[in-house]
């Protein structure tokens, strides 16, 4: 009896110990940072395997209630090194995380007020952090910035002016005629990013030759942002990742978030680089003799020549205007620190870069403000503002049609010819062109001034969190003003501006804009764990923007003495744009998660704007992809592979028709009246508007594959995309007896197929030496499938020279022109491939970073043909 009645205690022993190790229990305790050890709110804790899981509160704290032990607990936050730990029972459990530099590019933009582990992802995000931005040799704009970091964009400059004038395309064209620029969101801002003429088409006449564009050479607005203040940028290129911004988002979305204030000791950065730029391969002077000058220029040419070769002075007007070496100053100086309830960012810059030709260069300065603040644990604001002061002296170059520019002067100017001024100051007229490319680089003005302010604002309230479920309200609210000032100022001592040769005695052009844009958004997000490792979470959302443009030109001819002054003339012209556009919407989108194996988001994005022809109809954009994340499965598991993630994903967008597309608009002018006298009257534009218009729409679906191995230090991303854009939004040619020349219509359907290969290596990883290398390599193919109207040209340079053509069947950026044979393709825009080698190569306190970006193909119109 004894002995039974001990084996009984022993087994209820034994029983009672299990319990105790394998029943559940609450694990509790605080996430602080490594460094400064204070507390990290929103930091996520799960248990490893499953999808239960919590997010600390204000002060750091968490408690989870675990079904059964032993796990491991896994440990994150945005910025910071994960972290698993084992535990064995019910305990209080404090982890400190530390900084990452790479730790941004675990997480990706999924919603308007989500993210996601890059693991999980469906869609192909490209992520840029704050290093890989701007590195060491900083460059001087944002667009700047873009080029090479990432595939699947073509990112070119309008022009070689300081100040920017960039163009960024994401898997290629998607408009013909309307907006073909990516949205750019900061800090939950929606930021313009026009490019304003400042009127120089008065003197150069450059559209004159058919093209649509007024080739006015200006630089874009996004170029005023700091490269220096951003701590991360997110590249949504596919459809599907950038469908929950809905008629914005047809070319893509890229969204930044800028450096915000973190919990420690205060620190303070001072950082001042220097450096020039200059032209690396000019082409040289012609090696005339006395044959070639005659064979070029005539018998009376010669002798010109001769003098000017035997007394030494043949000049090399190509190093006269372009050899110059401008220098480069960045200077930026930041505090930033904060305690458990408020974090700081402060930041000012100053850059001021000089071109490569005499009185051309651009000076911004900025200053950035960014501040959080908790309340209480349940409630936080937050606060990013960017105040931007930026002048540019852009030159007068690019294409004109009066042979005036600096760059179309210069082609027809031989060496032996003078064009420097006497002691006075006196330029003498080039006998050989329209212009003195000096005089103009001298005399002429053509600046730009910009007062910009971004600021935003937002309110995070969490309505409750337990271990199952959390309900979170995002409120935000942004504004982005501008006033931009431009001004180009043509003496009248100019040689083409002399009416002797046919000029208008001067021109002086000045013009105003002024943008104010506002935009206000609220989500609520839940999250809500089964008991059977499902997590679903739930965002929905309202938003609501306000677009508003005030931009006139006053040009100015026939200037008195040597005013300036646009009152100061003979003669005035005004011409006055004019935006006002309200858009609304709404989205909802669901995520079902199970134990990271499984991904599936699906949603949908409804929108409604003033600038559709029904603006109270709501267009509505789906969502939805999958991902499979097949290391996560036991018997899929490989030795030495990290992740094998297959992803499928679909997704629409649309993009707005061109403001003033609805209505027909007029010109004022002037008819005879009785006696003589003028009477006031309108005019036909010659476009006629369509009240019916609709938003183009595309439609996307892209596949593709992650893997990485060796313990992360290899990963192969792989996209195969097919983006169809319907209803494009094309002027179609009109009956000439109705009045109008063209009407505004939706009249074909265009699609781009590409892939995309990114690989990533981690050559060398050690406390001293480290060396991380990525290949980039994309290509995109479009194509006009369907037409509804007789192809047509879109301008550019004349028939024998090339111009871009749209017809059914064809390539939508191929160049056409007349031959012998008739009408026939002379090249393609779109680069057959293009690929990125970038490397960075860190010893101690030393690094290296280079790339190399390669085109293959592309064709430009060349204009010395």
């Amino acid at each position: 009896m004894k002995q039974n009645s001990f084996r009984n205690t022993c087994v209820v022993l034994m029983l009672s110990c299990y319990a105790v190790l394998s029943g559940q229990g609450i694990v509790s305790g605080v996430v602080t940072e490594a460094d400064s050890g204070m507390p990290i709110p929103g930091a996520n804790v799960v248990v490893k395997g499953t999808n239960q899981g919590t997010v600390t509160d204000f002060d750091g704290k968490y408690s989870i209630d675990v079904k059964t032990f032993p796990v491991v607990l896994v440990f994150s936050s945005l910025g910071f090194s994960s972290k698993e730990v084992s535990v064995n029972t019910a305990s209080v459990l404090n982890v400190t995380l530390s900084v990452s530099a790479t730790a941004l590019d675990e997480v990706v933009i999924t919603g308007l007020a989500t993210s996601v582990k890059r693991s999980n992802s469906a869609n192909a995000v490209a992520s840029i952090s704050a290093q890989k931005l701007v590195g060491v040799a900083q460059p001087q704009t944002l667009d700047g910035a873009l080029a090479g970091k990432f595939s699947g964009a073509i990112v070119s400059s309008n022009s070689g002016a300081p100040g920017g004038g960039m163009s960024v395309k994401l898997r290629g064209i998607t408009s013909v005629f309307g907006n073909s620029q990516p949205l750019y969101i900061v800090d939950g801002v929606y930021v313009d990013n026009s490019s304003i003429s400042a009127g120089l088409n008065a003197v150069s006449a450059a559209a004159g030759g058919g093209s649509s564009s007024n080739q006015d050479n200006p630089s874009n607005r996004i170029a005023d942002l700091d490269p220096n203040d951003i701590e991360n940028i997110e590249i949504l290129k596919g459809a599907s990742a950038a469908a929950i911004y809905g008629s914005r988002a047809a070319a893509g979305v890229v969204i930044i978030t800028t450096k915000s204030g973190r919990s420690g000791k205060t620190q303070i950065q001072l950082t001042q680089s220097l450096g020039f730029n200059s032209a690396i391969n000019l082409l040289g002077m012609r090696n005339y003799d006395e044959d070639k000058v005659r064979a070029s220029f005539g018998d009376a040419a010669v002798p010109n020549f001769i003098a000017a070769r035997d007394s030494g002075r043949l000049v090399d007007y190509e190093d006269e205007l372009y050899g110059d070496t401008g220098f480069i100053s960045n200077t930026a100086f930041n505090i930033t620190g904060g305690n458990d309830r408020t974090g700081f960012f402060a930041g000012f810059s100053h850059k001021n870069e000089e071109g490569i030709v005499k009185r051309t260069g651009y000076e911004k300065t900025s200053v950035r403000l960014n501040l959080n603040h908790k309340i209480s644990d349940q409630l936080k604001i937050g606060l990013n503002s960017n105040y931007i002061n930026s002048s540019t002296d852009r030159g007068f170059f690019n294409n004109d049609n009066t042979g005036t520019t600096i760059g179309i002067a210069l082609t027809g100017t031989p060496p032996w010819v003078d064009l420097f001024p006497d002691a006075n100051g006196n330029y003498p007229d080039n006998p050989n062109g329209a212009s003195n490319p000096l005089q103009t680089r001298d005399l002429i003005t053509n600046n730009e001034e910009v007062n910009r302010v971004i600021m935003g604002g937002s309110v995070e309230w969490d309505i409750y969190n337990t271990s199952r479920s959390s309900l979170k309200l995002t409120a935000r609210a942004g504004l982005d003003s501008y006033d931009l000032l431009t001004k180009a100022i043509f003496p009248k001592v100019l040689q083409f501006q002399k009416p002797s040769n046919g000029g208008v005695n001067g021109v002086s052009v000045q013009g105003t804009t002024v943008n104010r844009n506002i935009n206000f958004s609220g989500f609520l997000v839940h999250n809500y764990f089964t008991n059977n490792n499902l997590h679903f979470r739930t965002q929905a959302g309202i938003t609501r923007e306000f677009f508003n443009r005030n931009s006139y030109l006053i040009t100015a001819q026939d200037l008195i003495a040597s005013e300036t002054n646009i009152d100061q003339a003979g003669s005035q012209q005004a011409t006055q744009f004019r935006l006002k556009q309200e858009d609304s919407g709404f989205f909802i989108q669901e995520e079902v998660n199970y134990q990271d194996k499984f991904i599936l988001t699906a949603g949908l994005r409804g929108d409604k704007s003033s600038n559709n022809g029904d603006a109270n109809k709501l267009y509505y954009y789906p969502k939805a992809s999958l991902a499979a994340n097949l290391n996560n499965f036991e018997f899929l598991k490989m030795s030495g592979v990290d992740q094998l993630k297959l992803r499928i994903a679909y997704g629409e967008a649309g993009n707005f028709a061109a403001f003033g597309s609805l209505f027909t608009s007029f010109n004022s002018t002037l008819i005879g009246g009785i006696g003589g006298t003028g009477v006031n009257g309108i005019s036909l534009t010659g476009v006629l508007g369509n009240s019916t218009i609709e938003p183009e729409r595309q439609k996307e679906l892209e596949l593709g594959f992650d893997f990485r191995f060796l313990k992360n230090k290899v990963g192969l991303e792989f996209t195969y995309y097919t983006k169809k854009v319907d209803k494009l939004i094309l002027n179609a040619a009109n009956e000439p007896s109705s009045g109008f020349g063209t009407e505004v219509v939706n009249a074909g359907s265009l699609e781009n197929k590409g892939i995309e290969v990114a690989l990533n290596v981690k050559v060398a990883q050690s406390d001293d030496f480290n060396w991380d290398s990525s290949l980039n390599f994309w290509k995109n193919k479009s194509e006009i499938t369907k037409l509804n109207i007789p192809a047509f040209n879109l301008g550019a340079f004349g028939a024998t020279l090339g111009t871009f053509r749209i017809e059914e069947g064809k390539s939508a950026t191929q160049i056409v022109g007349i031959s012998p044979n008739g009408l026939q393709v002379f090249g393609d825009a779109e680069p057959d491939f293009q690929m990125t080698f970038n490397n960075t190569v860190q010893y101690k306190n030393v690094e290296l970073s280079f790339l190399f970006h390669w085109k293959q193909g592309g064709d430009n119109v060349n204009l010395t043909t």
